[in-house]
């Protein structure tokens, strides 16, 4: 839709509630209050139409002025000798100005989703792999397999925006084959318009491991003399293995946050390994295959990415050394710091509730509600705007952090 098209109270926004980064919401806004005209997103409903009545600042529990809790953290700060930045929920802009504000602290930087982003990372520096993009699955893909997730709990518009569409450029979408391999999915997102049915082998998410590594052997062509592997028969996944080679554009997607047990990493590399398996030139397949890393969450992906232009390096610290803790949640309301009896900073979300009070509490504008900013998408191939959509006068994470900087 057009802005010639939007009434006045009308806005046309991008949500930033997962990493699809849907640009596609339509708001109403009345005095202030959103609502959700043209889609029925769990996670962008509880974004835009959370409450945003005012939050003042706190100091050891008590209201204070802004003033004075930035006066209160720069003393925290100024007395830390080993920081540790974490949360790092924010959009670009907001990471820029916090890996300054590490700098200049000697801070460490940790971000919220760490121990999943460090699986993917784990496989990338060690053996690489071969991704595609949302575009490339819209247009290409015609067998998606899913490997040990519910893909639509973490992006629940995948299926929608990238899978079921009307404008593939080279696929008839609605003879896409999705297939599941894990436990606990509900399927029925898999189901495309005209009632063909997604395929699912049932497995506990520990033997992952092993059944990727079965799939990766009978794609090379190796004769398996086991009947089946954890539970599943290995002429069932020989079907998927056939179907992977037969495919123009085979998509096997993952969410590295639901591998979560021993070892995960092996699967995410039988994945990755397996792709480069297909795409090596044979005479048994002709097509293409890909990689799709899902998930990414709370500004993951871009936090990811400004930490590795700005410092050459990837954001991959999972247990940091500190004195005190800085925790950055621009988005959710749910995660909060973890208990620690180090001094904590909190620049957060004005709707957030602690168990335990931090020692300053410092409301700030949240990127694509209250303020403007922008986001990597979960490919990482593009960069979207985030609109401000509704009126508030919290300050954004750089003006806070700025004003701290001035203090230290």
């Amino acid at each position: 839709m057009t802005s010639a098209n939007l009434k006045p109270n009308q806005i046309a926004a991008t949500c930033p509630a997962c990493s699809l980064l849907c640009d596609d919401v339509l708001l109403e806004n009345n005095q202030n209050k959103l609502r959700i005209l043209n889609n029925n997103c769990a996670k962008s409903v509880t974004f835009f139409e959370q409450n945003l009545s005012g939050h003042i600042p706190q100091s050891a529990g008590k209201p204070a002025s802004l003033v004075q809790a930035l006066t209160r953290a720069a003393q925290i700060l100024k007395q830390a000798q080993q920081p540790l930045f974490s949360g790092l929920s924010t959009d670009v802009t907001g990471f820029r100005s916090l890996f300054t504000l590490a700098e200049k602290t000697d801070a460490g930087l940790q971000h919220m989703n760490a121990a999943s982003m460090a699986r993917n990372l784990a496989v990338l520096q060690s053996t690489g792999w071969q991704t595609t993009t949302l575009t490339e699955v819209k247009n290409r893909a015609d067998v998606i397999v899913c490997i040990g997730t519910d893909v639509v709990s973490h992006n629940p518009r995948f299926f929608e925006r990238f899978v079921w569409v009307k404008n593939a450029m080279f696929t008839d979408a609605n003879k896409r084959e999705i297939i599941y391999i894990g436990e606990n999915i509900d399927t029925k997102a898999g189901i495309s318009p005209n009632g063909t049915h997604s395929s699912l082998l049932t497995c506990r998410a520990s033997d992952l491991p092993e059944i990727t590594l079965t799939l990766r052997a009978l794609v090379v062509g190796k004769h398996l003399k086991a009947q089946a592997v954890a539970g599943i028969k290995i002429s069932d996944l020989q079907i998927v293995a056939d179907k992977l080679k037969q495919a123009k554009y085979a998509v096997l997607a993952w969410v590295a946050k639901d591998l979560d047990f021993p070892h995960a990493e092996l699967t995410i590399q039988n994945i990755t390994e397996t792709v480069a398996i297909l795409n090596q030139s044979s005479s048994s397949h002709s097509g293409r295959a890909a990689a799709l890393p899902l998930g990414g969450s709370d500004g993951d992906t871009s936090a990811n990415n400004a930490n590795t232009w700005l410092s050459g390096l990837a954001l991959n610290d999972e247990n940091v050394e500190h004195d005190c803790v800085v925790w950055v949640n621009s988005f959710s309301i749910e995660k909060l710091p973890p208990k620690s009896d180090k001094p904590l900073i909190v620049f957060g979300n004005l709707n957030c509730q602690f168990e335990t009070a931090p020692d300053v509490f410092i409301p700030i504008a949240t990127p694509g509600l209250d303020c403007s900013g922008t986001l990597f998408r979960v490919d990482s191939s593009v960069i979207l705007p985030l609109k401000k959509v509704s009126e508030n006068n919290l300050p954004t994470l750089s003006e806070v952090v700025s004003e701290i900087e001035k203090l230290i």
